[in-house]
């Protein structure tokens, strides 16, 4: 008696098999176009994060800007003003991350991921480039207000060397709210787990007020955290601000690396332990 073998339908990959990179840049950017959509169809949530930085231009500029006394810069208090707001409103942006991550996990969407035959990473990665597409179009959006109350730049080449540099920082400190956003409970909860540790950076730093007016004990370490040396770096880079800018660009860009080097493995890490 003859066996008679029947050709069976192809084998789909399996979920969390090792993807090759260029698969998972292509599952990124599916993952990234998701989020996107979500935004596009819940445009509230995108006209609330740009009116908050709309909001603290309006407030420094006209109501505590007289008060604030910067030297040596061409526009007074507007152009010592707009590259920390800058730098606020991607730091801001960023926390994001760690909400939407803890809200697709309350709702069991990385769950239905975990099915799908896609590289684990796409997941993270497309997160935080929809988050960096966000900032840009935000970032955008400040520049326009910035003009209208007398921000002025030095040049465009300087500009848009500093508006990349913020946001590559801001790139990589999604990866940081990534780890909480997989960590928290819920969006709410990583929401309130995620402005305990920006808050510091962002006000401690001379984002606002030129550091030499805050206390000797607080002065070293608003110099030298990460988000004072970005508002350094890109304050100098746009209104070409006090101090050589390439000691700021640098300390920026190690600051960069060093994020994205502890802070990524562990997001991953996190991310593996809460879908097993």
């Amino acid at each position: 008696m003859s066996t008679v073998t029947v050709a069976g339908p192809t084998e789909m990959p399996r979920a969390g098999l090792r993807a090759t990179p260029w698969r998972a840049a292509l599952d990124s950017l599916v993952v990234m176009e998701r989020n996107l959509i979500a935004y596009r169809r819940v445009p509230e949530s995108l006209f609330f994060s740009s009116v908050q930085p709309i909001m603290f231009v309006l407030l420094f500029r006209y109501v505590f800007g007289g008060a604030i006394k910067v030297i040596g810069f061409r526009g007074g208090y507007a152009n010592y003003l707009m590259p920390g707001i800058y730098v606020q409103t991607v730091a801001f942006g960023s926390v994001a991350t760690s909400i939407g991550l803890a809200e697709d996990l309350q709702k069991g969407i990385i769950e239905r991921f975990r099915a799908l035959p896609m590289a684990r990473s796409a997941v993270l990665a497309g997160r935080t480039l929809a988050d960096l597409v966000r900032n840009v179009f935000v970032v955008l959006i400040i520049t326009a207000v910035g003009y209208a109350v007398g921000f002025r730049v030095e040049g465009l080449a300087g500009f848009l060397a500093g508006v990349g540099l913020l946001l590559l920082f801001a790139y990589c400190l999604s990866w940081g709210f990534a780890v909480i956003g997989l960590s928290a409970p819920n969006s709410e909860t990583a929401q309130v787990m995620a402005f305990p540790v920006l808050f510091p950076l962002t006000f401690a730093a001379g984002t606002f007020v030129p550091v030499s007016s805050m206390p000797g004990w607080l002065q070293g370490f608003a110099n030298y955290q990460p988000v004072g040396e970005v508002v350094a770096a890109a304050r100098s880079l746009m209104v070409g601000g006090p101090g050589p800018a390439a000691n700021h660009v640098i300390g920026t860009l190690l600051w960069c690396l060093g994020v994205l080097v502890v802070l990524a493995p562990l997001a991953v890490w996190r991310y593996r332990t809460r879908t097993t």
